[in-house]
């Protein structure tokens, strides 16, 4: 039997930590980021990450970032 969980996550983190883990892949969003970290710390059958405020992607970033 599946249970469904809902999270919301904060993250706080240097600019220069989310332009490295987000220049080392090609179109790596964050939500596909935290994706992928929580799929590797346990077995998930289904995960859906939502960016709710903030940068998803490295031209956001970019343009947010004087």
């Amino acid at each position: 039997m599946s249970i469904d969980i809902t999270l919301s996550i904060k993250l706080s983190l240097e600019e220069s930590a989310l332009e490295d883990a987000m220049s080392e892949f090609d179109e790596l969003t964050v939500s596909e980021l935290v994706s992928q970290v929580l799929d590797k710390a346990i077995a998930i059958d289904s995960i859906k990450a939502e960016v709710i405020e903030g940068p998803n992607t490295l031209e956001e970033f970019d343009q947010q970032t004087p």
